[in-house]
């Protein structure tokens, strides 16, 4: 969750034929796991096979949503639900600016965590990951990747092992 969109990642896969496009368009469904997605058609927890993306789009166009973007890469698929801002003072709704910036993986990452993580760092080098996911309000995993990304880009280094070692801020 952010201040302008959440976010809901899955470590999930399209079909490897897939693309963004074709799973935006009618198609028919191809569950990875038949048997897991019967199991919960028969427990009444969907409707139907093939559907789901179909009814979120719908669902935010009644609701008078900003439409949602969806995103797969051999990290996982995700999808992005940009928030609305209402002035209750004009009684006017205005669409917040994505803060969003896209990496060369194409993972997404908010410039304000990158920020927020190497103030962190810099303040406290012994911080563990699980103890800045907890202060940032993020997963671990979300953590574990934008440090990986940090350090990719030489703005942060781990020196020492990961019990008894610390962040050591670049730039």
């Amino acid at each position: 969750m952010y201040n302008n969109k959440l976010v809901i990642w899955n470590a999930g896969q399209l079909p490897p034929e897939w693309s963004i496009g074709r799973l935006l368009a009618k198609h028919a469904s191809q569950p990875s796991n038949p048997a897991i997605a019967n199991a919960f058609f028969l427990a009444g927890k969907i409707e139907s096979w093939g559907r789901g993306i179909d009814l979120i789009r719908n669902t935010c166009e009644r609701q008078d949503c900003p439409a949602p973007s969806f995103a797969s890469d051999s990290a996982g698929f995700w999808v992005e639900f940009p928030f609305t801002i209402t002035n209750t003072e004009v009684g006017t709704s205005v669409e917040t600016a994505d803060t969003s910036v896209e990496t060369a993986d194409t993972s997404v990452e908010t410039t304000d965590t990158s920020v927020e993580i190497l103030s962190r760092l810099h303040a406290d080098p012994s911080m563990t990951l699980a103890k800045l996911a907890v202060a940032l309000n993020r997963t671990k995993r979300a953590i574990e990747l934008a440090t990986a990304k940090l350090v990719a880009d030489g703005k942060l280094q781990r020196v020492g092992p990961r019990k008894g070692g610390h962040w050591v801020v670049l730039k």
